[in-house]
């Protein structure tokens, strides 16, 4: 298994990122394909539009929010396994968010999620 990490899509991309996937329901604002650099988009993986918004209205709820995405995770097997499997074949993997805070948000849950499935 390659190393996953996670990183804002504003942060420049770095060879040491490897495969770049984002995973983000919503195109970032502001950024463009070529500043991008993304290799792959997994909109599937994302949060759906109704938890995203709940928790954008209510972001004290992070408890909450990590169960629902992780029920979420374990409902979307196809997409899951998918992003698995990149994982299990390339060196290095980042997933690319957007948001703000980089130490609640939905990256964080998804890495912590796959780590223990791999």
């Amino acid at each position: 298994m390659g190393e996953l990490r996670i990183k804002r899509i504003y942060n420049p991309a770095e060879k040491t990122d490897g495969l770049r996937i984002l995973v983000d329901r919503l195109w970032p604002r502001g950024v463009t394909k070529d500043r991008a650099q993304i290799d792959r988009w997994m909109k599937d993986i994302a949060p759906s539009t109704e938890l995203r918004k709940q928790y954008h209205a209510n972001p004290q709820n992070w408890a909450e929010f990590q169960h629902n995405y992780i029920a979420e995770l374990q409902q979307s097997k196809e997409a899951v396994n998918e992003l698995a499997e990149l994982i299990k074949t390339h060196d290095t993997v980042t997933l690319l968010y957007s948001v703000h805070d980089e130490h609640q948000n939905h990256a964080v849950v998804l890495k912590d999620f796959l780590l223990t499935m791999i």
